[in-house]
């Protein structure tokens, strides 16, 4: 039998967007829903989505292939979901089948950078109230 493969699997939240990593041993491949990260569009979202890579530098990813399928939400919550699962599933991987110093080292770069790299936002919409066209707004009161 093979060698078993080298892999975690790590999600990614914002919101309702749900980002699913699995960070495996290869050559440096990083899709997005099967396409390639460099195609993302639009341009400041692609810089966003791969916020981890340029922090980190690529040669911590060069060894490592991405692949990650991201549901839910909309364009800018997928994209934060994403660059958490990419973040969270390299921590994951270095601390799994590297060492725990460059995982620290890592971690540490991440955390002082952005928290929201490898810490879920644990905020949601609050849901709408009768009485109101909001959550908290309420119909303008008429005297006349």
């Amino acid at each position: 039998m093979a060698a078993p493969v080298q892999q975690v699997q790590v999600f990614g939240r914002k919101k309702t967007a749900t980002a699913v990593a699995l960070c495996k041993s290869g050559k440096g491949v990083l899709k997005i829903n099967g396409f390639p990260a460099e195609l993302l569009q639009p341009e400041t979202l692609r810089i966003k989505a791969l916020e981890p890579v340029n922090l980190l530098g690529n040669d911590r990813f060069k060894n490592v292939d991405i692949r990650v399928r991201v549901k839910g939400g909309g364009q800018v919550s997928q994209i934060y979901a994403v660059r958490q699962a990419i973040a969270k599933s390299l921590v994951a991987y270095y601390q799994k089948f590297v060492d725990e110093t460059s995982k620290k080292e890592i971690k540490d770069i991440l955390l002082a950078f952005d928290r929201t790299l490898l810490v879920a936002d644990p905020r949601r919409a609050e849901p709408k109230k009768f009485g109101g066209p909001g959550a908290r707004a309420r119909y303008q009161k008429s005297y006349r």
